[in-house]
């Protein structure tokens, strides 16, 4: 069957014949044209609705505020993502602009990846910003970009900021914006939560006036400006030469060149060809590669998707998204990887030698997972290892590797090539949710290490606060981690990596970069699959073991403990559901059930913070509520911005509400697979049911209450050593 026939034969029987005949406006207008936003029209559209679920997702969206669409019928306002969400949003953003800069040339790049309606959202974004006198760089013949050039782009140019179309490795109907300010860095909430509060002010005009005027420019207005990006090449020269200061420095590139077997590249979406089959041609390693997926299709090729029974019994369409190291169980209960299944490698990869290794990047090209074909003859290594596995025929299996082994291995090499004589203080910044592999590795090396919330813009928080106090020649730089950790850099730090276990990293830069102004950065604030990519390649191309053989030297090389790590992802609904009022109330019964777990040890975090229980008490109230598991070397509980994590002496565990989902995740790292999955998957499904042990010492209004008093200690995290350097835009000359 026809999978993308199905999903788009239940999208058009699920959308009602008023959303088909009534565009609001026409958004394939060419010319310039004025929208007329009235009071009749926000209470047609339901537009206050939509407008609160958009303000609830930016006040704890890890990753741009991200939501499903109508595929064939953008405009449906059913739907959080929309023609007129997505116009509402980018006036706001330009009136927040401009209210900044009133006297200033502003600037800004629009750019997306393949998924559905992507590049008309763009030329939404690009026509509503042009009609208010702000340039917008676009990419020739509105070509795809990767996440991560956009950013770069913001940075090196010293735009304003830049908005990109993508919800990283969603399902398929998923869209978001990730808005990028002048530094290239995704909007912390206090920056998203400046324009939503401007929507709520056109909406209140609204109710005031009656109408709200949205001007378009027409399709080929002289400030939607394809002309720099042409002279910029998309932006790859730049990028290129950023490289060839880092990752693709000489003796990286000629042990790739000198590597006797392929690597593949496997382009899921298809992003990601455009632009990196370029960046290796530049670098001149583009005949060491074979690729999957050039094509670029907003349906992915298949890939994620499945077939699933209801509970009536009827097949329905299923997305299993585009994480490669999803688990899931089939009927008789063995666990298998979906995506990994729906990758086809098993004919793929027949004719590929042992030892080949696939790197996967996703629609946005921002993350990386790596793959390898192993002889059978190796599982009892690959198991040692930890390393989860897929039997490819009756000689060979395929080793996936979690972004936390893959991760380790990278940095491990790229340390290993640094100049060592060198005055510098090494960092890394990783999230709290990864492996603590990385932190006991980065000890043995004498390596500094800042712990963060998750998401990756949290991490690029972390480097902005180190640099602000580089630019001012500061003796010794010091910054405060998740854990309330001082942590002391000198006066010469560099970054030698950054990274999140879900699969994106950076390596930091060997000397500070430069934007075309001057402005300064240790490391780029956006996880790039091309960097990752080409030192993984060099990595790959400088062993004559196996990847699984590497690992294991490692964690040996520098005593490892922590050597295995787990993730089991809760979804309390199906987010492929078609039917978008089942779809919502399907959501708000699972956000009730992700909140209430995530409360129940929130609350034990926040008391235990303003000392009205203790860790005995703590471990009183788990151990009663959860008799099968031993919380007897429990050493602590904290909030960490997003989550709670319990840090025991032999492992670590952190319960963590999906910031865009009504998810729960739950991460364990240490010494025992199976003991670190029982933990995670016994925290992680629990109800979050207050027993009378736990009422005993803690009041439940004090739990409806923490949440918000969690706000207030994020926010005191993330304004400490505030970076706080001033943007000035420059006279462009480009």
């Amino acid at each position: 069957m026809n999978l993308e026939k199905m999903l788009m034969e239940s999208v058009e029987n699920n959308t009602p014949q008023f959303v088909k005949e009534d565009k609001i406006f026409d958004y394939n207008n060419k010319d310039k044209f004025t929208f007329r936003l009235t009071k009749e029209y926000v209470e047609k559209l339901n537009l206050k609705t939509w407008f609160a679920g958009y303000k609830k997702e930016a006040l704890v969206s890890t990753a741009g505020i991200r939501g499903p669409q109508n595929i064939i019928y953008p405009h449906d306002t059913r739907f959080p993502i929309n023609t007129i969400g997505m116009t509402l949003a980018t006036l706001a953003k330009a009136l927040v602009l401009k209210e900044k800069y009133p006297n200033d040339e502003h600037v800004k790049l629009v750019g997306c990846e393949v998924r559905y309606n992507s590049k008309t959202y763009l030329e939404i974004i690009a026509r509503i910003q042009a009609a208010l006198n702000i340039r917008t760089l676009t990419p020739v013949r509105r070509q795809t970009i990767p996440i991560w050039l956009a950013s770069f782009l913001a940075f090196k140019l010293d735009l304003v900021g830049a908005e990109y179309i993508t919800s990283s490795h969603g399902i398929s109907v998923k869209n978001a914006t990730k808005n990028l300010n002048n530094q290239g860095s995704q909007y912390l909430p206090d920056e998203s939560m400046e324009f939503v509060n401007k929507i709520e002010q056109i909406l209140d005009e609204v109710d005031k006036k009656g109408y709200y005027e949205i001007e378009f420019s027409s399709a080929n207005d002289s400030l939607i400006d394809e002309e720099t990006m042409e002279k910029l090449n998309n932006g790859i020269d730049l990028y290129c030469e950023y490289l060839k200061n880092g990752v693709a420095n000489e003796k990286n590139i000629n042990t790739i060149k000198n590597f006797k077997n392929k690597i593949v590249i496997d382009s899921v979406g298809g992003c990601a060809y455009n632009t990196l089959s370029k960046i290796l041609e530049n670098l001149e390693i583009a005949n060491n590669f074979v690729w999957f997926n050039k094509e670029e299709d907003p349906f992915f090729h298949g890939i994620g998707k499945d077939i699933k029974k209801d509970k009536t019994g009827k097949e329905v369409f299923y997305d299993w998204s585009l994480d490669v190291t999803v688990l899931a169980k089939d009927e008789k209960g063995g666990e298998y990887f979906p995506v990994v299944k729906s990758l086809n490698y098993g004919e793929k990869l027949k004719n590929y030698p042992l030892n080949t290794v696939v790197l996967i990047t996703d629609p946005d090209h921002d993350r990386l997972n790596i793959v390898q074909i192993v002889s059978i003859d190796k599982i009892d290594e690959v198991k040692k290892a930890g390393i989860d596995y897929v039997k490819l025929d009756e000689n060979r299996i395929l080793c996936v590797f979690s972004a936390n082994q893959s991760f380790l291995m990278i940095m491990d090499y790229w340390y290993k090539s640094l100049d060592k004589n060198s005055n510098s203080e090494y960092f890394m910044v990783k999230t709290t949710a990864s492996s603590k592999a990385w932190d006991e590795w980065a000890k043995s090396k004498g390596i500094k290490i800042i712990n963060t919330p998750v998401g990756f813009k949290e991490i690029a928080s972390a480097v902005k606060k180190i640099e602000a106090q580089y630019e001012k020649n500061v003796d010794n730089i010091t910054i405060y981690d998740v854990f309330n950790k001082k942590v002391e850099l000198g006066n010469n730090p560099r970054m030698i990596f950054g990274g999140e276990e879900s699969g994106g990293m950076i390596i930091g830069a060997i000397e500070p970069i430069k934007s075309l102004s001057g402005r300064v950065a240790l490391a780029m604030r956006e996880k790039s699959a091309t960097e990752a990519i080409i030192v993984a390649s060099a990595l790959i191309s400088s062993i004559d073991t196996t990847l699984a053989e590497h690992l294991q030297k490692i964690y040996d090389e520098n005593n490892i403990i922590s050597r295995y790590d787990v993730r089991v992802d809760i979804a309390y609904y199906n987010e492929s559901e078609p039917d978008i009022d089942k779809l919502k109330e399907a959501k708000v019964l699972g956000e009730a059930k992700r909140t209430k777990n995530d409360i129940f040890y929130l609350a034990l975090a926040m008391a235990k913070l303003e000392n009205k229980v203790g860790l005995t008490e703590i471990k009183e109230i788990l151990s009663k509520t959860f008799p099968e598991l031993d919380f007897s070397n429990l050493i602590d509980v904290l909030f960490v911005g997003d989550g709670t994590y319990l840090d025991f002496e032999d492992k670590f565990v952190e319960i963590r509400p999906s910031g865009t989902d009504a998810k729960t995740k739950a991460y364990a790292g240490g010494s025992d697979k199976q003991l670190l999955i029982k933990y995670a998957d016994n925290l992680g499904n629990y109800s979050g049911e207050l027993n009378e042990v736990y009422k005993k010492y803690i009041d439940e209004k004090y739990v409806e209450e923490c949440k918000d008093a969690s706000f207030a200690v994020y926010s005191k995290y993330t304004s400490k050593d505030e970076d706080k350097r001033e943007f000035k835009i420059p006279n462009y000359t480009f």
